[in-house]
């Protein structure tokens, strides 16, 4: 007599390709994420070697023109005069004059507003003061710009009469104040992925407070730390209405904060919207330019990939 629990063989057939079928979808579905995964990143990697062959492309005729060295040693840069002059040196200094101001600005403010919100501010109070920090990221860069040229450099005369109305200090100081949130943000996450264990590993030998944030914490955060700081520059780097209008469009070779100088991306930006014709030596000196430009930032990730890579060595 058979036992009426047991399962016919065609009722175990249906289980098993049920649960074969079941197995294939899944697979299927692990195999379309990982396609749709692996499109977005040839997408960023053919878009990145887009930007440099356009880049490439239309510099290349520019250099026939105008020989590399004297293009990268040159310390005038007139390119409507006649005749004309291509050394883009005064529009380096502007760029890095800008880019290390802000960094001088920005780099200390935003590490110890991280340290502080991390690991000294009350719930409550870093409740209330990252989102109005962060709220700095949300203006348009065109009001720091006109901040700059309307309300930090009336302040600056105070403290350097002589200083013109458009000047890199107040373009260094207003992207200092852009790039602070992108600082602190940064930091502080890298700040609070510390582990608990080695705070409360160093208070248990006896240290303070301070003696843990700052010998304990912030070194094992370094790698994050330094990535911040490299991000953020390469943004100061890359800024163009903000310093366009607080920095003025003078190019010229100079470290004197009180003068007027114009960098890369407003260069850019001035060309493009009209001051040179088409086709014209002036008007492929910007893709001349846009290849500096990219070689600066490309280099900057480098170095954080190399220091982060060395950091994390260190203190994982």
């Amino acid at each position: 007599m058979s036992d009426p629990t047991a399962e016919s063989p065609g009722a175990s057939n249906k289980v098993a390709v049920r649960r074969m079928s079941i197995r294939d979808l899944r697979r299927i579905q692990q195999s379309g994420v990982r396609g749709i995964t692996l499109l977005c990143a040839l997408i960023s990697v053919v878009t990145t070697l887009g930007i440099i062959y356009e880049l490439a492309s239309q510099a290349f005729p520019f250099f026939r023109e105008v020989p590399l060295f004297r293009f990268l040693s040159g310390t005038e840069w007139r390119p409507t005069s006649d005749p004309p002059s291509f050394g883009v040196l005064p529009l380096i200094s502007g760029t890095l004059l800008i880019t290390v101001g802000a960094g001088l600005i920005a780099i200390p403010l935003g590490l110890l507003n991280a340290i502080f919100l991390a690991e000294y501010a009350p719930k409550r109070l870093r409740k209330v003061l990252k989102p109005s920090l962060e709220l700095l990221a949300g203006i348009p860069t065109v009001v720091y710009g006109y901040l700059g040229l309307f309300f930090v450099t009336p302040l600056l005369k105070h403290l350097m009469p002589d200083i013109q109305a458009s000047n890199a200090a107040a373009g260094a100081i207003v992207v200092g104040i852009m790039i602070l949130p992108l600082v602190s943000s940064l930091c502080e996450d890298a700040i609070r992925a510390v582990p608990r264990a080695m705070r409360e590993g160093a208070y248990g030998l006896g240290a303070t407070k301070a003696e843990v944030t700052v010998h304990v914490v912030v070194p094992a955060a370094l790698s994050g730390i330094m990535a911040s700081f490299i991000l953020a520059l390469s943004r100061a780097l890359g800024e163009t209405m903000a310093v366009a209008l607080a920095a003025g469009s003078n190019p010229i070779l100079t470290l004197n904060p009180a003068k007027s100088i114009q960098t890369m991306t407003a260069y850019i930006v001035q060309v493009a919207s009209g001051d040179a014709a088409a086709g014209t030596t002036a008007y492929k000196s910007i893709f001349a330019v846009g290849v500096t430009l990219f070689a600066f930032t490309f280099g900057m990730n480098m170095i954080a990939i190399r220091l982060v890579k060395r950091f994390r060595q260190v203190y994982s």
